[in-house]
Parts: structure tokens; sequence; C-alpha cells
């Protein structure tokens, strides 16, 4: 029997409870997951892509959750897909707005798939519905509290970060 192969990309800059929740969901579905880091140059990251990949890592690394990989790509995300060999794309939806954008994304990734992607939407959970990394480098900048968004294992990364940015 085949394995059941899923990727689930994004910027992750920087990853929140809100990613890991989906990592952790999609991984007792699927047989592996890849979570792909996504480096598109023309977007204004707080993190490098190397320090994203280790944040992700970090925040994994207590999890003993054996049959998840990260990769890394540019450019288009069927092209990283047809490289990995995979075929179903696991995304996060939080509230009403995301639905809109990530079904025009579903089916653009269709289009140019020549339909061979399917996209699976995993709802946020209740704790994560509005949880954002942007809201989190907001609250970072602002000195707030970051608990209950982040990974214990980053969070002094991120204020070291914000700390920088201000």
């Amino acid at each position: 029997m085949e394995k059941k192969k899923a990727i689930y990309a994004g910027s992750f800059d920087p990853i929140t409870k809100g990613h890991l929740d989906i990592i952790k969901r999609s991984s007792k579905i699927f047989d592996e997951v890849i979570v792909g880091v996504l480096n598109n140059s023309n977007k204004k990251y707080w993190f490098s892509l190397e320090q994203r990949e280790n944040m992700i890592k970090k925040s994994l690394e207590n999890e003993k959750i054996e049959n998840i990989k990260i990769d890394s790509f540019e450019g288009l995300l069927v092209d990283f897909m047809n490289r990995k060999q995979c075929n179903i794309l696991v995304r996060g939806l939080r509230a009403v707005s995301d639905y809109e954008y990530e079904l025009q994304l579903a089916l653009t990734n269709s289009v140019l798939s020549k339909n061979s992607i399917e996209t699976i939407f995993l709802p946020a959970s209740r704790e994560n519905l509005y949880l954002s990394a942007s809201i989190v480098k907001d609250i970072a900048l602002n000195k707030g509290e970051l608990t209950e968004f982040l990974p214990k294992v980053i969070i002094d990364d991120v204020i070291k970060k914000a700390n920088e940015k201000r």
C-alpha cells in the first residue's frame, strides 16, 4: 500500500502554536507530512529561511513525532509538490476570511497542477482561531506576553528579534 504523504506549506515567520497544532493533527492523518517553508524573495521576513527552519525543528523536538520532515522551497507550491511527489496539500483555516483566500489558492493550485493536487482544510482549534504570525510579531514589538501564542522554546528568539526591530 502506498504511503499517504501531505505537504503543509507556509512562511512560518515565526511558527506559532496554531501552526504546530495543524502539523500535529496532520501527522495523525498522513504517513508523512512535509512542512514546506516558503522563501519568497519579494517578502520581508523577520527571520531568515535557516532561522525559520531551525525554529520549526526546535518547536517539534520534544513532540516525539516521527513522520514530519522539514524542507524549504521558492517559486510555485505546485512545483515543490511535484518535486516531492506529493499531491495532498494541508491548509489551516481560521476565520471565514481565510476560507475565501484559501479556496482561491486551492482552485489555482488545482488548475496549475492539472487537477492532480487535492487541498485538505483543517479548521483551527478554538484556542488558535484568531492567531497569526503577524499578530504575534505585533505583540512582540509591543512587549506583550507571548506564552499563549508561541512554543516556549522560540519565545526568546522572537523577543530578541523584536528588540532588534524596535
